[in-house]
């Protein structure tokens, strides 16, 4: 059974940065891509970021380029985002999301493809 689990979510200031993670169990991350979504209230849900190890692959949206880093752990088979200079826009329910084995722009379009889903951390940036 696969299970996903992010943490890390809070409240921070408008500037300030923070880290999630997301830990997997019931697959590997060697073999498996991690991707980072978002969705803020009466928005869709939208892809962040991804990073696959096998390929050494990543992907980060446009509207953060610049503001993001991800990485993962294959000996803890969790991966994190780290996010920087956040803005109010950037509040929403982060999500991570397992189970597909290419890290592309064209997963990260399409957030029906993946199979396994985390229950959402909640990031809001706020002054």
């Amino acid at each position: 059974q696969v299970r996903v689990a992010e943490s890390g979510g809070g409240l921070v200031q408008p500037g300030e940065s923070l880290r999630v993670s997301c830990e997997v169990s019931g697959l590997s991350l060697d073999t498996y891509t991690i991707g980072w979504f978002r969705q803020a209230p009466g928005k869709e849900r939208e892809g962040v970021s991804c990073i696959s190890h096998s390929d050494n692959m990543t992907y980060y949206t446009e509207s953060m380029k610049g503001r993001l880093y991800i990485s993962a752990d294959t000996t803890k088979n969790t991966a994190y985002l780290q996010m920087s200079s956040l803005k109010p826009e950037d509040t929403a329910v982060y999500y991570c999301a397992t189970g597909v084995p290419i890290c592309s722009w064209y997963r990260m379009s399409v957030p029906n493809g993946w199979p396994y889903w985390g229950q959402g951390t909640q990031v809001t940036v706020s002054a």
